[in-house]
């Protein structure tokens, strides 16, 4: 317990894990000096308002917990042990890391100059609709931040190879390349899938304390405002309403990657299990084996796995092609060499011709600002593992004017 003088003592310097220490040291000692500065911060992450008094009231109110246990980190993650820290790693004071971490959800209330997500809705691939949802660029910056300094710390299972330095759609296909057998299935909204509590979870499994998991997870999710769901249908509305990863901010692939490891494993064990090989590409499973592939059992076993780590499957998206028929993963065919099919290579090359003859906007159709990079990254595509076809592209790009 504190005497009100030495309370102000304590409270004559920045309130700050180090600063608090270092007075409560003068007071109690340096062992429990360093255990409840850290306490403080936690309950208390500004100086009380009220002076001496409420510190020596608050200090009271914590001498009658039992002290909490060090926590056990999983890892090489920061140990943020206060959303002080989590402030001070990321650049913000404490108020401006609630302001973005919006543990009361006020984001979904605000207006749209307030909120921290320019959301709209895109076709997708399915021929339905999925929500784009950007972080403004403050907000985006410091989850590129949480992705350097944190998410990229957590394991990732070996399977997966969307959005790994490294890996590409081609490594993701290749191990599937020349087999009897290839298996594709479809995650449905598989960043909405991953929700708050989940992540929270897995915050806390590694050790951060509840406080710095919550405002981790705030700054990670998001939820949608009411009126951008309007061309949802219930079941995207529910998810969406919840704390969810929104699709278009840069951390989300990186946390789905880290929150899918345990699907990933258990999904290698079972295609270990039937003599199958598995690889995921974030939303895109894939299988392949030889001709005698247990479909009977690997189909449920996928279902059950995906269910049961709180994923969905797209039933209309399950392909499976045997090796007289196409075999396409993430775009590419993989009966040979992946490799983007002959009528991909076709149409960028007529598109290449046609700037040639006509000029490079000719063609420029969706109106990319950048048309010339645009052509580029899809010369490496259709080229990826094939260099006759790299080098015939690029010679025709090269030789366009303007």
């Amino acid at each position: 317990m504190l005497t009100e003088a030495q309370a102000a003592a304590v409270l004559d310097g920045p309130w700050d894990r180090g600063g608090l220490a270092e007075r409560l040291a003068d007071v109690i000692g340096p062992v429990p000096a360093e255990d409840l500065a850290v306490r403080l911060l936690g309950l208390s992450p500004t100086a009380p308002p009220g002076g001496a008094p409420s510190l020596v009231r608050l200090v009271g109110d914590l001498a009658l917990e039992t002290p909490p246990e060090e926590p056990r980190w999983r890892g090489e993650v920061p140990r943020w042990e206060t959303t002080g820290d989590l402030a001070r790693a990321l650049g913000l004071d404490v108020g401006e890391l609630a302001w973005f971490a919006d543990a009361r959800a006020w984001n979904r209330r605000a207006g749209e100059p307030l909120r921290h997500y320019r959301t709209w809705w895109v076709p997708s691939r399915s021929h339905g609709r999925r929500l784009i949802e950007s972080p403004k660029p403050r907000l985006a910056e410091l989850q590129r931040r949480l992705v350097r300094h944190l998410l990229d710390r957590f394991d990732v299972h070996d399977a997966a190879h969307g959005f790994r330095k490294g890996r590409s759609t081609t490594t993701f296909a290749a191990p599937h390349a020349g087999k009897p057998l290839v298996v594709r299935l479809d995650l449905e909204g598989f960043f909405t899938s991953v929700t708050g509590a989940r992540l929270r979870g897995l915050l806390t499994a590694h050790g951060y304390p509840i406080t710095v998991a919550t405002a981790l997870t705030g700054l990670l999710t998001t939820r949608t405002p009411p009126e951008a769901l309007h061309p949802a249908d219930w079941p995207q509305r529910r998810r969406l309403a919840a704390p969810h990863l929104p699709q278009g901010a840069p951390s989300s692939p990186a946390t789905a990657n880290v929150i899918a490891r345990a699907l990933d494993r258990r999904l290698a064990g079972l295609a270990r299990t039937l003599g199958a090989t598995y690889t995921r590409y974030a939303d895109d499973l894939a299988f392949s084996g030889d001709d005698d592939l247990p479909l009977h059992r690997l189909l449920p076993g996928v279902r059950g796995v995906v269910e049961d780590e709180g994923f969905r499957l797209n039933p209309r998206k399950t392909r499976i092609a045997a090796a007289h028929q196409r075999q396409r993963l993430a775009g590419l065919v993989v009966n040979d060499t992946p490799a983007a099919s002959r009528a991909e290579y076709d149409d960028l090359k007529a598109v290449l011709h046609n700037c040639a003859r006509h000029g490079l906007e000719s063609q420029n159709r969706h109106h990319h600002p950048d048309f010339r990079a645009h052509l580029r990254g899809r010369v490496e595509w259709v080229s990826a593992g094939r260099p006759a076809r790299r080098a015939r592209l690029t010679a025709l790009l090269d030789a366009i004017s303007g």
